[in-house]
């Protein structure tokens, strides 16, 4: 008999700005309903020496928001998923550290990994409704259709053209900004979604069967 697939949501930071106490339960619930073992937990200094309720997690949900993430931490995250383990990344989970106009050397490790940083909202308002449009083929987003929502708009920094965009949106100006994508590095697959950023989001269907299906697939149960 195959064992149950098993999934870690990880929230962290110091951003007011942020629910992580409400997140950690939505993402949880989403875990559940994808049919993985889910548990949650807060704080990075956990990748380092791992303790079974972080080592033995077939894939990990970021939900964070600034705080501390030691560069040690991240190498250990990233040599995990090179391994076989997943990573989902959901929105603010791409805000690293930044030196002068450039990354922080120290989250280097993060930004290879995730494979982008956050640059910011874009021009405009730093929210509102607009329309995602799924693009491409991929187990994560097979049948499912464009939507609306009202959600923070993200804008970030590839750290490499090795990803496969799975949904976008268009920028008032017309200029084509990513919002989730898929990418494996080694042995691990990794997922990055830009929306989330409130209830207003986690509430609508297509974003909890985003996450659902992306738990899924970077767990390999999909």
């Amino acid at each position: 008999m195959s064992r149950n697939r098993s999934a870690l949501v990880v929230v962290n930071g110091d951003d007011i700005h942020h629910d992580l106490l409400t997140a950690s339960q939505v993402y949880q619930q989403l875990g559940i309903e994808a049919g993985l073992v889910t548990r949650r937990g807060m704080g990075m200094n956990r990748f380092v020496d791992a303790r079974p309720e972080t080592a033995d997690a077939d894939t990990y949900l970021l939900y964070t928001s600034g705080g501390q993430f030691p560069t040690a931490q991240q190498e250990a995250l990233a040599a995990a998923v090179a391994g076989g383990k997943g990573l989902v990344g959901v929105h603010g989970a791409n805000i690293l550290g930044w030196e002068g106009d450039g990354l922080d050397p120290a989250d280097r490790p993060m930004f290879g990994l995730l494979g982008n940083r956050y640059l910011s909202h874009g021009p405009g308002h730093h929210e509102g409704r607009h329309t995602i449009e799924i693009v491409g083929e991929h187990p994560i987003t097979a049948g499912m259709a464009d939507f609306d929502l009202f959600d923070e708009y993200y804008e970030f920094e590839l750290a490499d053209e090795d990803v496969q965009v799975l949904a976008q949106r268009h920028r008032a100006d017309g200029a084509v900004i990513p919002v989730m994508y898929a990418r494996e590095v080694g042995a691990g697959r990794v997922v990055y979604l830009a929306l989330g950023h409130d209830l207003r989001a986690w509430g609508e269907p297509p974003v909890r069967e985003l996450v659902r299906r992306a738990l899924q697939w970077t767990a390999g149960a999909l």
